[in-house]
């Protein structure tokens, strides 16, 4: 491994540049039904043992709930310069149209007081996938009135935390949202609707615009903006035009359903239609409150999707892509025109996921490319999961393939974005990397490992692993190098 001296590294980090970490609510509080919080959609998914591949659920997840300030320590030990952060909408909001819970509020005015304190800035996540059950039980975000119920819950927080919070991310990865939870039943609330989950989308990017305006009506003194996950997609073959074909639709499908609304106030070709067609009312004026001009937009990126032609030797997704989440990885009974292809020139992550940190430049210079009023851009997520378990005679993780992930990858981002590089004149302000702690992963259960702090699964004993250390060792000395005043 190729892995640079902490202070030859933190040299070429720029100025004013946050590298953060990231979690999700559900994630890592566990204390499901503590202090007044009702269920979510994921509480009644896991309602079934056999949802995660571990048969694990996240009733305790890692009790981030009661050891938040040793979470902000361990933060504020790292020297990181910012954490994001999601709100379980379920704490705050516990029964429809009823009263803020006191102790949900609290908890949260605590965390941002706490990392206040440590000098850490705050990146508040308002919806991390976890929508109340309460609105579930009806059409969830199939229905329009879940749009706005999410801007009212949005308003309240900006009237609560707007002197707090110093940046607004409205909804994480609604991409996903829509993919793994209403139009196949990977994750929660598995409706598996196919096409017909269409209208998800268009409600929550509506939900998105209000609740911009709700922010921005509540005088919010942070920055507003939303992440978006983001996959650079290519065929196997230029020269096979059904892989070039498929490529093309998954493109639209996974990258520009969800930010050409936000970034240029239209759907792409032909999806307003096709939404429409699936049952969604897009009213006169929707658009444009979806495309509320934002201070920033949150690109998570993982990595690139290769499409070739054929049903593929395990269907429409590989084998080793299916079975970290428990999926089945036998053959589809009716084969399918094109496949995602495995990458077999790469290394791979624990998740079946190609290692390819050139693709984030590539995605840069498409967004750039795409987007002439393309806002101020934070990586808000980046990381990977790795097979690991302490080293015994060490007593932690040596993750050093994770240290060479990071390195490599923010290495290019500062690479691409600068002067004759690919992404040349896109202004990224952060990267956060994913993830603070080894967490609960939705269907994937406890068994991949992201986390830069490792957790006890009986203990919940918190220990620093070897990629803690080493970002500690760069923030330590990218401090040092700063000009005296």
């Amino acid at each position: 491994m190729n892995i640079a001296d902490a202070a030859d590294f933190a040299a070429e980090i720029p100025p004013n540049f946050l590298v953060g970490t990231a979690t999700s609510a559900f994630q890592i509080e566990g204390a499901v039904e503590q202090d007044g919080r009702t269920p979510s959609t994921w509480d009644a998914w896991l309602g079934d043992p056999s949802k995660a591949v571990d048969g694990s659920d996240a009733r305790n997840a890692v009790d981030h709930y009661n050891r938040m300030p040793q979470d902000v320590a361990l933060m504020r030990e790292a020297g990181l310069d910012a954490y994001r952060f999601s709100v379980s909408w379920s704490r705050i909001f516990p029964e429809p149209g009823g009263a803020p819970n006191p102790a949900g509020v609290d908890f949260y005015r605590r965390l941002l007081q706490e990392l206040s304190d440590a000098g850490i800035t705050s990146v508040l996540t308002l919806f991390h996938w976890d929508t109340p059950a309460y609105l579930e039980t009806g059409d969830g975000w199939l229905s329009r009135d879940t749009a706005t119920a999410f801007a009212d819950y949005a308003a309240f927080m900006g009237q609560e935390f707007g002197d707090l919070v110093d940046y607004w991310c409205t909804i994480n990865e609604p991409a996903t949202v829509v993919g793994n939870g209403y139009a196949s039943e990977l994750h929660a609330p598995a409706r598996n609707a196919g096409l017909k989950a269409l209208p998800a989308a268009h409600h929550l990017l509506l939900a998105h615009g209000m609740a911009v305006q709700a922010l921005r009506d509540a005088s919010v003194r942070g920055k507003i903006g939303m992440s978006n996950v983001h996959s650079p997609v290519v065929p196997a073959s230029e020269k096979d035009p059904l892989a070039t074909a498929g490529a093309a639709i998954v493109d639209v499908a996974y990258n520009w359903l969800f930010a050409d609304p936000v970034l240029k106030g239209e759907y792409p070709w032909g999806m307003e239609k096709l939404t429409e067609l699936m049952g969604a009312t897009i009213h006169d004026g929707d658009l444009e409150i979806i495309s509320t001009p934002l201070d920033f937009y949150g690109l998570n990126y993982y990595m690139p999707t290769k499409i070739a032609s054929g049903p593929g030797p395990d269907g429409p997704v590989p084998a080793s892509m299916l079975i970290p989440n428990g999926q089945d990885p036998s053959p589809v009974p009716l084969p399918t025109p094109v496949h995602q292809a495995e990458w077999p020139d790469r290394d791979m992550t624990a998740y079946g996921w190609p290692i390819a940190p050139e693709y984030l430049g590539v995605m840069l210079s498409r967004m750039r490319d795409r987007y002439p009023n393309l806002p101020p851009l934070l990586i808000t997520e980046g990381g990977v999961s790795f097979e690991e378990s302490p080293d015994p005679d060490r007593g932690r993780v040596e993750d050093h393939n994770r240290i060479e992930y990071l390195q490599d990858h923010l290495r290019t981002l500062f690479a691409t974005t600068s002067a004759g590089g690919v992404a040349e004149g896109v202004n990224v302000g952060g990267y956060f990397i994913w993830s603070l702690v080894d967490n609960w992963e939705w269907a994937a259960g406890y068994r991949q490992k992201f986390g830069l702090v490792h957790v006890d699964r009986i203990s919940l004993e918190r220990t620093p692993k070897a990629s803690y250390s080493w970002v500690r060792d760069v923030q330590r000395a990218r401090q040092s190098q700063q000009p005296s005043a």
